[in-house]
């Protein structure tokens, strides 16, 4: 029973996120939305910060998961990382204040969402070395380059939510297509690396 409230709760919070932002969440409305007692949020959240946290990490959950699910289905390892960041940009611009969440600032440690972000990027990190040793990315540096296509997607976003970046706007590009660009992009870089080595 407490876990499905729990659940409940954090499902009632990321409903009055997605409505209100982080200021429409407060711990009494939270416990109306889920149905239950004012007092009931407290018994397994602190505070509004340790819920709020919550809500992120099962936010990042399901982002890794995207990459788990299409490892498992023996997707191709350039191709898992094109469908995790296409995930990335659409869950980005549908759901812009759970991206505001899980990327602002923090003033308490939740080692909930310290794991989740942690399992998230080292997935990301593993996707991103699978497709280096393919040959579909450059470099010998898994981690920096996960920063690098993160860093470019998660750009292409904020510029695409303040209405710098737009198919239809300004660049002339949606922040799907800057991400398909850096990919084409650095899987030439690859090949010409690859073609270099081959010929020394």
């Amino acid at each position: 029973m407490a876990t499905s409230t729990r659940d409940a709760l954090i499902a009632a919070a990321t409903d009055l996120l997605d409505v209100g932002g982080v200021d429409g969440v407060t711990l009494r409305e939270v416990g109306n939305r889920a149905g239950v007692s004012h007092n009931a949020p407290y018994k397994h959240f602190a505070d509004k910060e340790m819920l709020l946290a919550a809500v992120a990490a099962r936010e990042l959950d399901h982002l890794r998961e995207v990459m788990v699910t299409a490892q498992a289905e023996g997707v191709a390892a350039e191709e898992v990382l094109r469908r995790a960041l296409r995930e990335y940009v659409a869950w980005a611009l549908e759901r812009p204040a759970r991206f505001a969440l899980v990327f602002g600032r923090w003033s308490h440690h939740s080692e909930t969402l310290g794991s989740s972000a942690a399992a998230a990027w080292d997935v990301l990190v593993a996707a991103t070395a699978a497709a280096q040793r393919a040959g579909g990315l450059p470099g010998d540096d898994p981690e920096r380059m996960a920063a690098l296509l993160r860093a470019a997607a998660h750009g292409a976003v904020e510029l695409a939510l303040t209405g710098h970046l737009a198919a239809d706007g300004k660049g002339k590009v949606a922040p799907d297509e800057l991400v398909e660009d850096l990919f084409g992009y650095l899987r030439v870089s690859a090949r010409v690396a690859a073609g270099s080595s081959s010929c020394t």
